[in-house]
């Protein structure tokens, strides 16, 4: 029962903040209901980065094939952004959400036979439909400003539901540990994925307490205008670089994160779950405050604190491989993401009208999480060829990217309709 406490806890805590949202913070039900999902949900994600490259290294038939899995895992999630888009469009956010939830308790009980079987090529088409599943999932975050009327809530929703991935930081390892041997198998994990696949399927059950939400038009009125006309606006392109920078430096430091502490520095599997859990918990707790921060103080200071902390992780990370180094620079790591990414989004929703949105934010995802795959496939080969050190030092182009686009960010005049707290 003992190793059951944490991930007893933790959803216990789950749903009290779900009550929180809904009895005091009088949030639609609709929020509410996707906070408790997501988690459920996305847990698929950590497990896959926590045990995917571990367990992989006994599969593949070459150690530095390790991190295909979690790299199949994103450009199945890159390539599905614009089918998940586009059937929102045509079928509505609910029936859509449904498939993706769906795909993902697929892909776990695929993941839980291959671990039994050893099948490294059944587990790496597992890990597509993972992907895909969360290229659903992450449009939750779209469906949640569709269900809000007061548009000057919309950085306050969206930390909501990035703050729920801090409970899938500490459900999708947990399970990984306490069903590591709960089924037979050759080199253990098979137990995890069912116990994943068994938390997907209680997230369809509460999902389908989900109402469409009714889309209130902006005050932006007139035909759809050309993609090219959108993608041109200089607060997309910042939009873009931040969240897909925040995504790329995050995916290429996580993936090797693992494969560098515990194949590589032999430090212990409990201290590697240790600090993924923390990087992910890092990832979405400041979500409590930063909705906050962006009333406060503007989304152009957010993105610079996101960079200064990416900064940080360079700096941690370049001295050192000591278990503390690696908490250090994850949780910097996560800190910095979840204001990168927070930016992005908040700033693209202030670029598109409402009849444009679907096309809009599929094409953000579909570029964003084609760099997070491009980052976590060149993760493990350079990690394995050239070693930890110059992983971190190729970083440092995209920072100082990120670094000049915020400089123009400052010098650029806001889009009308952006709130003028959030300014």
């Amino acid at each position: 029962m003992a190793m059951f406490s944490t991930l007893i806890i933790t959803l216990v805590l789950m749903a009290l903040t779900a009550v929180v949202l809904a009895k005091v913070l009088k949030l639609p039900r609709n929020i509410w209901l996707l906070f408790l999902v997501q988690p459920l949900a996305m847990s698929a994600s950590p497990v896959i980065v926590f045990i995917g490259g571990i367990l992989s290294t006994h599969l593949a038939p070459d150690p530095s094939l390790a991190t295909l899995p979690l790299t199949l895992m994103i450009i199945g999630l890159a390539c599905s952004t614009i089918p998940a888009a586009m059937l929102a469009k045509k079928w509505g956010r609910k029936k859509t959400f449904n498939i993706g939830l769906s795909l993902s308790c697929l892909g776990s009980l695929l993941a839980m036979f291959a671990a039994i079987h050893a099948s490294f090529s059944l587990f790496l088409v597992a890990c597509i439909c993972i992907g895909s599943s969360i290229a659903f999932i992450m449009q939750f975050r779209f469906a949640a400003m569709d269900s809000v009327i007061n548009k000057d809530d919309t950085a306050k929703v969206v930390s909501v539901l990035m703050f729920a991935g801090i409970f899938a930081a500490f459900i999708g390892p947990e399970i990984a540990v306490i069903g590591k041997d709960y089924l037979a198998s050759p080199y253990g994990y098979a137990g995890s994925f069912l116990g994943l696949a068994i938390m997907v399927f209680i997230s369809i059950i509460i999902f389908q307490g989900f109402t469409e939400p009714v889309i209130q038009e902006n005050h932006f009125q007139g035909e759809e205008r050309p993609l090219l006309v959108i993608i041109k606006q200089p607060f997309f392109i910042i939009a873009i670089l931040a969240a897909a920078i925040g995504f790329g430096v995050m995916s290429l430091l996580m993936t090797a994160t693992p494969l560098s502490m515990h194949n590589m520095q032999g430090h212990s599997l409990n201290d590697t779950k240790w600090v993924i859990q923390s990087h992910i918990a890092a990832m979405y707790l400041p979500s409590l405050i930063s909705g906050l921060l962006v009333k406060r103080i503007g989304l152009k200071n957010v993105l610079l604190i996101g960079i200064v902390l990416f900064v940080g992780v360079v700096i941690i990370a370049l001295n050192g491989q000591h278990v503390m180094h690696y908490w250090w620079t994850l949780v910097l790591l996560g800190v910095g993401w979840n204001f990168l990414f927070l930016t992005g989004t908040v700033l693209l929703a202030e670029c598109y009208h409402s009849a444009e949105r679907h096309k809009v934010q599929a094409v953000n995802d579909f570029i964003i999480f084609t760099v997070q795959a491009l980052a976590s496939l060149l993760a493990g080969w350079i990690l394995f060829q050239s070693g930890w050190h110059n992983l971190v030092y190729s970083t440092m182009p995209f920072i100082l990217l990120i670094f000049i686009a915020n400089i123009a960010f400052y010098r650029l005049r806001y889009p009308k309709n952006l709130p003028q707290k959030a300014q």
